[in-house]
């Protein structure tokens, strides 16, 4: 059985992990020993990685960083073969890529669908299916996904539902992982106070989603990092799940 000081040595590969969470995980994980591999998108969130960089290695841990559009899926096998190289294996990986659209069904155009689709939907099946071909057994898969699936709501169809399928996913991943002792699941957030919440909405919009939670305001990443890490660490039993964390915005 794991436990949280067993990730030192360990190696954990985070997509989306320079910022928001994703930069929260780095920074928790090699403060705990690990060795991370820590991958960002682009040159918009590169001074963002190099910062997360710098506090994993000021922590005393070792890390790198890996720049890749992962909606090329080659992208995602360099990445793992890349921290395979340098770290000789991986213990856990984690998918924290995500991409909020709120538009109305009827002005949704195909470009946007298809990208929501493969940022949201496609990365996440196919970071799951390099995970499960190239973990170390005994390891640990969590997936980001959104509250939102447990919402009757609106001017999200592309979002919640091009994340709704990872927790098919998910299942899937782990029943036929399990046999070597690999544990998949996905984790749901409410409204997560990052900038990745602020672009879609209006301040209306805010307020509102500010007052949905039973607990009264937007998800704190403090509060899910410590989720992600437990999942990842002593709650390997849970398997095939997606938790919902939301201070009580949705349920089901």
């Amino acid at each position: 059985m794991s436990s949280k000081s067993s990730v030192a040595g360990k190696v954990i590969l985070i997509a989306g992990g320079g910022k928001n969470l994703g930069g929260l995980l780095s920074r928790d994980f090699a403060a705990q020993g690990a060795k991370l591999a820590i991958h960002y998108n682009s040159d918009s969130s590169e001074t963002e990685a190099l910062e997360t960089l710098s506090d994993v290695l000021a922590a005393g841990a070792e890390g790198f960083l890996f720049k890749g559009d992962l909606t090329q899926i080659s992208n995602i096998t360099k990445f793992f073969d890349q921290t395979i190289r340098k770290f000789g294996g991986i213990d856990i990986a984690i998918n924290t890529v995500g991409k909020v659209l709120k538009k109305p069904f009827s002005e949704t155009t195909e470009a946007e669908y298809d990208s929501m689709s493969d940022i949201n939907s496609k990365i996440a099946y196919f970071f799951m299916q390099e995970a499960g071909k190239k973990l170390n057994d005994g390891g640990k898969i969590c997936t980001i996904v959104t509250s939102l699936l447990a919402a009757y709501t609106g001017l999200y169809s592309t979002y919640a539902g091009m994340k709704a399928p990872v927790e098919h996913f998910t299942r899937s991943a782990s029943k036929e992982f399990g046999a070597r002792g690999i544990s998949v699941t996905a984790v749901a957030p409410g409204p997560m106070d990052t900038p990745f919440f602020y672009g879609q909405e209006s301040d209306d919009a805010v307020a509102y989603h500010k007052s949905a939670s039973a607990l009264s305001g937007l998800t704190d990443i403090k509060d899910i990092a410590p989720l992600v890490e437990f999942l990842v660490t002593d709650g390997w039993w849970i398997t095939g799940q997606t938790i919902f964390a939301n201070g009580g915005y949705t349920t089901r």
